[in-house]
């Protein structure tokens, strides 16, 4: 059972009413995808299936998979509305039994990874069934600017973000966040775990983006334009 299920009509409000086109993080992650079309991808913990909506409209056969039964009942329902064809399967993403080797070309895992408990599994399985020169990208809570002690501080020289427990790596959650880290929290991991962990599963990093935050959510979060609240990660599957 996911802790998503508890909160699986909330997320689904919440998700929804931000739109992906203002989101400059899923800019940054959908141009490190580049073109999907004809794609077999995953949608690796896809929630409500907002981005596996995205990316099936441009054209990718996309699957979407995630641990929360409640939140794929939701994404399901969205589909029968908007006709996308989206394959939606019950699954770990620890695990991905539901998925076959070389099953896709392109593995995306949108504001997620830091959701899951294991990341060693998690990105071994994301090997397995990418075939041979496929890509993993990923966007995650920046590691350096989110743990269990962040925070914003207003000082004479204006806001700034503080950060302490960098190194302190598993679960937090904090009641001053309004997202999913204040309802269900998430997992901390130092930048050098996601990478190492990446290289010594057979990866090879292509690619990594610190978007700006813009628009309404620069409005909203004005720390997000001084320092990146995301990081996104693009690697690929070599060919050897």
């Amino acid at each position: 059972m996911s802790a998503y299920d508890a909160i699986a009509d909330w997320y689904d409000g919440w998700a929804g009413s931000a739109s992906l086109a203002d989101d400059a993080v899923f800019a940054a992650t959908a141009a490190l995808m580049g073109d999907v079309e004809g794609r077999r991808v995953c949608d690796l913990a896809c929630g409500q299936g907002r981005v596996a909506r995205y990316f099936a409209d441009r054209g990718a056969r996309v699957t979407g998979v995630d641990l929360s039964a409640k939140l794929l009942e939701i994404a399901r329902g969205h589909e029968a509305q908007h006709s996308e064809r989206i394959d939606y399967r019950h699954d770990d993403a620890r695990v991905l039994a539901s998925c076959t080797d070389s099953e896709f070309d392109g593995v995306v895992c949108f504001m997620s990874l830091m959701d899951i408990a294991d990341l060693q599994p998690t990105v071994r399985g994301v090997h397995r069934v990418l075939r041979t020169g496929g890509w993993f990208v990923f966007a995650v809570l920046h590691p350096c600017f989110n743990t269990s002690r962040s925070d914003e501080l207003t000082t004479a020289d204006g806001l700034v973000r503080t950060i302490g427990a960098y190194f302190v790596e598993g679960h937090w959650q904090s009641a001053k966040r309004t997202g999913p880290p204040g309802r269900v929290g998430a997992y901390h991991r130092t930048l050098s775990t996601y990478f190492n962990t990446l290289l010594a599963h057979g990866f090879e990093l292509e690619a990594v983006a610190e978007p700006v935050a813009v628009g309404r959510q620069a409005e909203l979060r004005p720390i997000w334009t001084e320092v990146p609240s995301a990081l996104v990660v693009r690697c690929i599957k070599p060919r050897r």
